[in-house]
């Protein structure tokens, strides 16, 4: 098992109304262009998502997350 130091972690809040595949991708995206992998996803009765991506602390000089 590996510590919460070896990670650093990021909240994302995908709006409501963004559909299923369209969340997907814009994962991908981050898993993709800056290393970050899924954490936690929790989905809100409203529609929001509340995602937590982690990624290890030597990928720092990898670009954020954004939505």
């Amino acid at each position: 098992m590996e510590a919460a130091g070896d990670y650093e972690f990021a909240p994302l809040r995908i709006p409501p109304g963004t559909s299923r595949s369209a969340a997907a991708t814009m994962l991908i995206l981050q898993a993709d262009t800056g290393g970050w992998e899924l954490a936690r996803l929790q989905l809100h009765a409203d529609g929001t998502r509340k995602v937590i991506l982690r990624r290890r602390s030597r990928l720092s000089y990898l670009p954020g997350p954004h939505v």
